[in-house]
């Protein structure tokens, strides 16, 4: 099986039950997840050699967020433990016309601690083939950017393949501040991914012709934004999801992949949205299960989107869904109906 490394944080996510608010709830759904972590967890899911390192507190709450991962066949042995807390986010589920709220108390997580020599990124990427990371973890500190940026240059030394998904999160860093420090990093990326928003709060490019909040999306005006992403930094592709919300439930939802010549767009799929939390990280892991295993530039967004289509009718972060659930929506049978 091909190794993939990700790296990132790992947070306790509590969440009221059903559509509650939080002002409503007596008591809170515990569950893990993180943008680096939901890839890792579809990877493996698919049959990958699926890596997650972090570092997370040695109490019980670090260990059995450590589980979370375990129990799904992802490599947690190079998870660095020490620190004191482990990252909190609250999350209240949007419904109708009212939209999903998260709010973070991630501060002093152990992993915002970290220090550069917590890492020993010869060791961690050895066997490697491909490592995985996202705007949000080089936006926890200057030192976790800078560890970012060692495991980057480690790769690059390897020949190891790297992707990055923008992830812009304003309640983390400013525009200003993520347009510097993601500029030095994605000069090390292969492949990036993208939504409608990111390419212009982290670079300032723009997809003319779409209104984000009003659900429209001009195809054009996303090549543009795909081309001058990979003539900027030399990416070898470039990966968007295009959703268009027509409330907190329903969405229309599908991607297009640019490989450096054509962009190539995948099936458009209405959405009846359960979480989607962990949508774009879906979306991640299924296109970088299709590069690593060959795939042309069409099934690789074919399979990225069905993927990510199905994990928003899963519960939590974690895309739990097989290979063959997602080749089976990929391949055109959308119709729900069950199986026996």
């Amino acid at each position: 099986m091909k190794k993939v490394v990700t790296f990132g944080e790992l947070m306790l996510r509590l969440a009221p039950e059903n559509y509650l608010r939080f002002v409503q709830s007596d008591k809170y759904e515990a569950s893990f997840g993180g943008a680096e972590a939901n890839v890792a967890v579809s990877l493996a899911n698919y049959g990958a050699d699926a890596a997650f390192v972090t570092k997370l507190p040695p109490h019980e709450i670090g260990q059995a967020a450590v589980n979370s991962l375990r129990k799904y066949g992802v490599d947690v042995s190079k998870i660095v433990r020490g620190g004191e807390r482990v990252g909190i986010y609250y999350c209240e589920k949007g419904a109708s016309q009212r939209p999903s709220k998260v709010i973070y108390d991630r501060a002093y997580s152990s992993i915002a601690k970290a220090k550069r020599e917590d890492f020993k990124w010869s060791e961690i990427l050895d066997g490697a083939e491909w490592f995985h990371f996202t705007g949000i973890t080089p936006a926890l500190s200057e030192e976790v950017a800078q560890i970012c940026l060692d495991a980057l240059k480690e790769a690059k030394n390897k020949g190891i393949t790297v992707s990055c998904d923008l992830n812009y999160r304003k309640k983390l860093w400013s525009k200003e501040q993520a347009g510097k420090t993601m500029g030095e990093l994605c000069k090390y990326v292969d492949y990036c991914i993208a939504n409608e928003e990111d390419a212009k709060d982290v670079f300032g490019i723009e997809a003319e012709g779409s209104d984000i909040d009003g659900g429209k999306l001009d195809r054009n005006g996303y090549i543009s934004v795909a081309k001058k992403l990979a003539e900027k930094f030399s990416f070898k592709g470039v990966a968007i999801t295009l959703r268009e919300s027509k409330s907190a439930n329903d969405n229309d939802w599908s991607g297009m992949f640019y490989d450096g010549k054509d962009a190539y767009f995948s099936k458009k799929y209405s959405m009846h949205i359960v979480d989607r939390v962990g949508g774009g990280d879906s979306f991640g892991g299924g296109l970088i299960f299709s590069l690593l295993n060959g795939r042309d530039a069409q099934k690789t967004i074919e399979f990225a989107v069905a993927a990510s289509c199905l994990k928003h009718s899963v519960e939590g972060d974690y895309n739990l869904v097989s290979l063959a659930e997602v080749e089976n929506l990929a391949g055109g049978n959308a119709s729900g109906r069950v199986q026996r």
